[in-house]
């Protein structure tokens, strides 16, 4: 299992929310270049870098991060935020993203997103697959649909869709345990690589996980708050 540690972007800086709640942002380092060399120092490979200014303004923002990031570091690069049209996704790629992960995008315009999907294929474009109470919640958690998130990924799952992360947006930045049984399910109703996300707090989640069969993990808070060490993940990759 992958081990996927998340980066945050407002305003340029490394922060962390909970449930998603723009209110409830914390700052952790105003320089993401520093915690993304710090990743790689103890044996990262991956990282998810959110531009969440960039999904709350419906176009990609801080793009220069990833670059920077990508430039400086051998890190693998999953963005995220704000990619909304084949201009924000150019950009994504030439400022070194390895991989994109599309959400809202799945949902307003499905034509676009499965074009990107045939375009560049299924290894580089990941379906955010993101929900409360099981309904896929968009534009950085801001809107809320109808939507069943299983009947969602099957479909795209169809459409060639390969790779998939899930948060389950109650868990997220709680500290209290991720969505085993959301994940067992969507592993049971389809063959995706499942990337479960939301809720990590500790190793023993890493290792439920592991057992239920998700491809990989990302993780978040629990890192940036001491929970999980990087001493701990440096052994674990």
């Amino acid at each position: 299992m992958r081990i996927i540690p998340a980066i945050d972007i407002i305003d340029g800086k490394c922060v962390r929310l909970s449930k998603g709640d723009y209110s409830t942002k914390k700052i952790y380092n105003e320089h993401p270049l520093e915690v993304a060399k710090e990743f790689e120092a103890n044996g990262i490979e991956y990282i998810h870098l959110v531009d969440l200014d960039g999904a709350k303004s419906q176009h990609i923002v801080n793009y220069k991060i990833l670059e920077n990031i990508c430039k400086n570091t051998n890190l693998k690069v999953d963005f995220g935020g704000g990619l909304k049209t084949n201009k924000d996704l150019k950009i994504a790629f030439d400022s070194g993203a390895n991989q994109i992960t599309g959400g809202s995008i799945a949902v307003k315009n499905p034509s676009i997103f499965k074009e990107w999907i045939d375009k560049y294929g299924s290894e580089k474009i990941i379906l955010g697959a993101d929900c409360n109470n099981r309904k896929i919640a968009i534009a950085g958690w801001l809107e809320e649909s109808e939507i069943d998130v299983i009947d969602f990924i099957k479909d795209y799952q169809k459409k060639g869709i390969e790779y998939v992360i899930c948060t389950d947006i109650s868990k997220d930045g709680m500290l209290q345990g991720t969505s085993n049984e959301l994940y067992e399910k969507i592993l049971k109703n389809s063959s995706v690589k499942l990337i479960a996300s939301g809720g990590v707090s500790c190793m023993n989640d890493l290792q439920l996980l592991k057992t239920l069969g998700c491809e990989a993990v990302i993780i978040g808070k629990a890192i940036y708050e001491g929970n999980i060490t990087l001493n701990e993940l440096k052994k674990l990759c």
